[in-house]
């Protein structure tokens, strides 16, 4: 659970994580622990939907009709913000609305933002997301994935970008998501209460040293903390360096298919995830080990048989399973060329000669 939050801090890109689990294991509150990990962000100053200033492409309207007049625009920090959606919430209320009369009457355009405007380039939370309307988690999804937001109304349009980091929690006990929602998450994770006594009673321990006195049990772990966040920002700085080989992707690739999944989003998934992984190691090239990783966040959840679902398979399993892949290819791509060679009938050692 952690791993998939810090991957997801690292690189937003990779699309959210599902964490799925029995009650009381402290998902919302590993949830609600990252954004204190999280650095703040560079904003166009006084924007209300905290546009990059570097990334003028991804500007809302607003912006973009500031820029005209004011260039370049001015910039400010603010926290991550972290955004909590409630399950009754309405497809007007995470999208916004447009003021249609105000349109007609005044020949204003006025946007009422939404969640997704507050939750762009930070986190979006969804506490038990099985319960919210599937149009509202299809319009969450989206709008991850694309990174922006459209709201048009009676020929009128205004758009601005929504990029965050979706976190959604449930307990499976209370239904599960359809598989079609299920495969829109790009991680996903499955919790179980802590058997060990000793676990437990630290459990126990640390909860009432915090009760007692929140400010000094902070500060006995902020300097911990601070680390883990300094790493994520570091992380993300040298994400885009992380390079791959053909041979990775090839990997990725034989993996997928070999346990027979549906579409291509999981390959692309563990693409970025094994990325974030490296970078998150201050690496700046991937290795098996990270696409295992990866993998084991990614795959669960898309399979519909396999051995996923006869028994959890570990990171070294998966490791091993990707190297036996990568042996096979080679195999496959030494007889090819050995075939190729030997079309013309030339024995391959005078070919050599």
């Amino acid at each position: 659970m952690r791993r998939a939050l810090i991957l997801n801090a690292v690189d937003p890109r990779i699309g959210g994580v599902l964490i799925r689990g029995e009650r009381g294991t402290a998902k919302s509150t590993a949830a609600r622990a990252l954004a204190e990990l999280l650095p703040e962000v560079e904003v166009v100053k006084d924007c209300r939907f905290g546009c990059d200033p570097y990334n003028p492409s991804a500007w809302c309207s607003e912006c973009k009709e500031r820029d005209l007049s004011e260039h370049p625009l001015p910039v400010s920090k603010r926290p991550t913000p972290f955004i909590n959606l409630p399950v009754s919430a309405t497809e007007d209320r995470v999208v916004g609305t447009l003021d249609i009369e105000r349109a007609i009457q005044k020949g204003e355009r006025h946007f009422e933002a939404g969640v997704l405007a507050a939750a762009n380039r930070g986190l979006l939370y969804i506490d038990e997301v099985n319960l919210l309307d599937d149009h509202v988690v299809d319009i969450l999804l989206d709008s991850a994935a694309m990174g922006m937001n459209i709201i048009e109304r009676e020929g009128i349009s205004f758009s601005h970008p929504s990029r965050f980091i979706l976190v959604g929690t449930m307990n499976p006990e209370e239904g599960d998501l359809r598989p079609q929602l299920l495969d829109r998450f790009a991680l996903s994770v499955d919790i179980k209460g802590i058997r060990d006594p000793r676990d437990r009673v630290t459990i126990m321990e640390r909860h009432l040293a915090f009760e007692e006195d929140p400010q000094a049990f902070r500060e006995e772990w902020l300097t911990q903390e601070q680390v883990l966040g300094a790493k994520i920002l570091a992380a993300r700085n040298l994400v885009e360096k992380v390079q791959h080989t053909s041979r990775d992707l090839i990997s990725i690739a034989s993996l997928t298919s070999s346990l027979n999944l549906e579409g291509h989003r999981s390959d692309l998934v563990i693409l970025k995830a094994a990325r974030a992984q490296a970078a998150f190691e201050a690496r700046t090239r991937m290795s098996d080990l990270d696409i295992a990783i990866a993998a084991e966040l990614a795959l669960p959840h898309r399979l519909k048989h396999g051995p996923f679902m006869e028994s959890d398979m570990t990171v070294e399993e998966l490791a091993e399973r990707i190297e036996q892949l990568r042996g096979a290819v080679k195999a496959s791509e030494k007889n090819t060329d050995s075939n190729d060679q030997n079309k013309d009938g030339t024995p391959d050692d005078k070919k050599k000669a």
